[in-house]
């Protein structure tokens, strides 16, 4: 792998590895979320933002909850990994304006091989969730480093208290 990597950014690129191929799968290949190649040849898009989340708002009720949450929900969860590991595998994306491109371009190249290969379709409100998701993931990442060093501070803080204890009893022997 790369130079200078700790284990736990090996760990970070294997996931993420799989993570695209997981979500790669899902959004190209998986037959049971409609995907597979479409009996029509027509290439199906939408570039209007909102028109598809308006249009399961809309329609919730004869679509049922369950397909509105899994077209607007599901493409933000989707998404909440890659932007919770991109900062764990690149200096880069240590950064919201670093992390948040990358996902927004991930997601771009997944919607181009839907419209491309006629899979699912190209939507320009799915690039606007699973980007939302990519930065909600990134700010999941941010809480819990901030949380860990807040921590690891606390826990240096108990340690000189002790030091000090144990060299006062010292020299008051």
């Amino acid at each position: 792998m790369i130079r200078g990597t700790t284990k736990i950014q090996k760990a970070c690129w294997v996931i993420f590895i799989f993570y695209l191929i997981a979500i790669t799968y899902y959004t190209i290949f998986a037959e049971s979320l409609g995907r597979g190649p479409s009996s029509e040849n027509e290439a199906r898009y939408n570039l209007v933002f909102f028109t598809e989340i308006r249009r399961f708002w809309t329609y919730r009720k004869q679509l049922g909850l369950r397909a509105f949450l899994l077209n607007v929900a599901g493409n933000v969860l989707a998404f909440m990994p890659c932007g919770f590991l991109l900062p764990a595998i690149s200096r880069r994306c240590r950064r919201v304006y670093g992390a948040v491109p990358v996902g927004l371009l991930i997601s771009f190249l997944i919607e181009c091989t839907q419209l491309v290969f006629r899979v699912g379709s190209f939507d320009v409100d799915d690039l606007f969730l699973n980007t939302l998701g990519v930065f909600l993931g990134f700010m999941l990442n941010r809480m819990i480093q901030r949380w860990r060093f807040k921590r690891a501070v606390l826990r240096r803080q108990r340690r000189r208290v002790e030091i000090r204890e144990i060299s006062d009893e010292e020299s008051q022997k």
